[in-house]
């Protein structure tokens, strides 16, 4: 089970032309056409779903100097994180769920579930998760086999010789609807671990490319922070 936003059409067999044919969107703006998506959180005591309250997708550079960046290229699939990882994620991991309310936050929370996995929150703060994409492409395919091997990370102004092309990196921001159990949780990419260590997530671009293309110009290019709408804050 995973947990989709975007592209009202998605899922697990969703191919490019689907995207294209299908634009209705929970995305704002409605020109972005993208599937995201990442596996379903279950609350460990009910097994229930968790449900995400708010799923921020960002387009940015990371790189110190992004010229040459080009637009996201449309069709682009490609995974962050990996779903097959299967390790404790204890206070001070990298890779784990942590709390935060409007801001950065606390990232161990006040306590841990009793399998040490998961933050328990305080306050007003809730369990949030923050992933970035690569933001580099071998220019060539759109996909590959595992999903990965098309794009790789940039490091401070350049791309690897085997990834050449800069693009701009995605970032996922996804915030939950609970604050944390004694109890804890699992994802439904790995049901038995109960950490949050195979904790992933799915990027299907498919924009209006007039769209996509003045957002780079006006925006990423210029290193500038935009809305929703692609004007400057």
């Amino acid at each position: 089970m995973h947990s989709f936003v975007g592209n009202k059409a998605a899922d697990a067999h969703t191919v490019a032309e689907d995207l294209t044919k299908f634009t209705a969107t929970t995305c704002k703006p409605v020109q972005d056409h993208s599937a995201y998506w990442v596996p379903t959180l279950y609350d460990n005591a009910t097994g229930r779903p968790v449900e995400t309250t708010g799923f921020r997708v960002y387009y940015r550079s990371f790189m110190n100097n992004s010229t040459g960046q080009m637009p996201m290229p449309n069709g682009l699939r490609m995974i962050a994180g990996d779903a097959k990882k299967k390790q404790p994620t204890p206070r001070g991991a990298t890779g784990q769920f942590y709390c935060a309310f409007y801001g950065p936050g606390d990232l161990d929370g006040v306590a841990r579930s009793a399998n040490g996995n998961w933050p328990i929150c305080g306050g007003n703060a809730t369990l949030h998760f923050m992933m970035q994409f690569p933001d580099c492409w071998d220019g060539k395919h759109l996909d590959s086999p595992n999903h990965k091997d098309h794009v790789a990370f940039g490091a401070g102004n350049a791309c690897p010789p085997s990834h050449p092309v800069k693009i701009p990196a995605i970032t996922f921001d996804i915030q939950y609807g609970a604050k944390g159990t004694p109890e804890g949780y699992y994802l439904s990419s790995d049901k038995q671990g109960k950490s949050a260590s195979s904790m992933h997530g799915d990027a299907f671009v498919m924009w209006d490319a007039d769209t996509m293309n003045k957002r780079t110009k006006n925006c990423i290019l210029q290193r500038r922070t935009c809305d929703n709408y692609g004007y400057q804050r």
